[in-house]
């Protein structure tokens, strides 16, 4: 109780002395753990989200009513902007106006700071003056600190606060502070959402529901660009990885446009699969390629992997089962001018691994030579299934073996709700092929999807003793004669 109490007062005065950086609140709980030593039950987890958010509300926390919509919107399902109108009293400063930008300049911790409102207003009652509107989360009770005041003596400026009546309206308000107003108090407010060129994607909580359509006009207004809002309806579906959805608000136009790392894509939301999520992860695999190199992508969408592989000069071959992801990925092949350089498919997985992919390997690696550096490599981005697809390499390939530089690498991706979740995916993966991967294998998280449930992505070089099956000796004799053995064979086992 002691640190405790000893904390609470370093607290304050951290929290006063830095008053002008808006400490938020998840801070200032780290500054109480850092300089309380170990505090049972209490444990600070500062995450940022890579996606895109609504703007936080950043002010300090003294007077938290001061910027909030006007209580009577509380329950609102309909959007009615002009119920959010208000008027608060905040401190102002009486100031000639010639001299106006040395005050703020001079003031620019006290006056205001909040995006959308204006620091400078004229004097209804002195047009050769302006009033400065002064931070009221700065200026406590309406009076001027020592520092302050010294500093408008210099400037030959009267120190005394009056009271000025500002009105905000919907457009000062950011998206947060109106939903929070208008959701029932103490729910969760959304957060966050997924852009997908002029589509903002939600994922919305029962609770929330009642009022999505006005959460959907919210986010179009403050977000610019926004024309579209969406929520997702059902979970996705593993067959083609798309999702029911539904329009909240703005036109009903699902054909967009995105850019991930400087490539165009086009593409319809409601019938494709697109996570603008998994950019850094596309990026990532395409640095591993270098010109030459051969990419099978046996979940392709509309091309994230395959696209920019092929700019890499690589050669490329994209699979999808989905009709309308094979539909997209010709469209933007063209679009970004690598049609000629990716072969594409609308096969089921397992058949574009037994088919194309095999007829290449079997093609192409008896061919290498122990100072060739193409590398082959695999994509399997269909995480709640692609573990279950690595079977299919089991003797894929008849033959001797080609030399381990050339052996295909396989980035297999996979969801995992286990405590050491690179075990588990390497244990399925194990499973699956019935060979160990211990010392053979690599895992990237990729990120979290949901509370205890990860996204991975296991790489490998197949082991040549798991692709290949060597011909049996057998092969080489008669027909005639490998046909009298087996019955010889035969006639011994039922004789036995």
């Amino acid at each position: 109780l002691w640190r405790l109490g000893c904390c609470a007062r370093l607290l304050k005065t951290n929290h006063f002395r830095t008053a002008a950086s808006n400490t938020s609140f998840p801070a200032v709980w780290m500054l109480l753990a850092q300089h309380s030593g170990r505090i049972p039950g209490l444990f600070v987890v500062v995450k940022k989200n890579t996606f895109f958010t609504m703007p936080e509300t950043v002010e300090d926390k003294t007077n938290p009513e001061l910027y909030l919509p006007h209580p009577g919107v509380r329950g609102m399902t309909v959007l009615d902007r002009e119920a959010f109108k208000r008027t608060v009293v905040v401190p102002a400063l009486k100031v000639k106006k010639e001299i106006v930008s040395s005050v703020l300049k001079s003031l620019k911790q006290s006056v205001l700071q909040r995006p959308g409102l204006k620091r400078v207003v004229e004097d209804p009652e002195d047009e050769d003056s302006r009033l400065v509107i002064l931070d009221p989360h700065k200026i406590l009770e309406f009076s001027l600190g020592e520092s302050e005041q010294q500093v408008l003596k210099q400037l030959s400026v009267h120190p005394e606060v009056s009271k000025y009546h500002l009105e905000l309206t919907y457009e000062n308000f950011k998206s947060e502070e109106i939903l929070r107003a208008v959701l029932p108090e103490g729910q969760e407010v959304t957060s966050g959402f997924s852009r997908v060129g002029h589509i903002a994607h939600l994922n919305l909580r029962d609770h929330q529901l009642p009022y999505r359509h006005l959460i959907g006009q919210v986010i179009m207004d403050k977000n610019p660009g926004i024309t579209c809002v969406v929520n997702k309806t059902s979970i996705i579906d593993s067959t083609y990885r798309n999702f029911e959805m539904e329009v909240l608000a703005g036109e009903n136009n699902l054909v967009t446009k995105v850019k991930e790392n400087n490539i165009a894509y086009e593409l319809d939301f409601s019938k494709v699969y697109w996570n603008p999520r998994l950019s850094t992860e596309h990026g990532r695999i395409v640095e591993l390629l270098k010109p030459g190199d051969v990419l099978f992508d046996v979940f392709a969408g509309i091309g994230p992997f395959a696209i920019p592989a092929a700019r890499r000069k690589c050669r490329v071959f994209a699979n999808d089962l989905n009709p309308e992801s094979y539909t997209w990925l010709l469209h933007n092949c063209k679009l970004n001018k690598v049609d000629t350089k990716v072969k594409a498919f609308n096969m089921d997985g397992r058949d574009f691994l037994r088919g194309p992919v095999r007829e290449e390997l079997s093609k192409e690696l008896p061919l290498l030579e122990e100072e060739q550096k193409t590398a082959f490599h695999i994509v399997m981005n269909l995480p709640a299934l692609a573990v279950e697809f690595l079977d299919v390499f089991r003797h894929l390939l008849v033959g001797e073996p080609c030399s381990p530089a050339g052996l295909p690498t396989v980035h297999c991706y996979g969801f995992s709700k286990h405590s050491n979740p690179a075990r588990d995916i390497q244990e399925r993966a194990e499973a699956s092929l019935g060979t160990s991967l211990a010392g053979r294998c690599s895992t990237f998280l990729v990120r979290n999807v949901a509370p205890n449930k990860e996204m991975l992505c296991l790489s490998f070089q197949i082991p040549a003793d798991v692709l290949y099956k060597r011909p049996c000796p057998d092969e080489a004799k008669p027909a005639s004669k490998r046909l009298c053995t087996s019955q010889e064979s035969f006639e011994e086992k039922l004789l036995s």
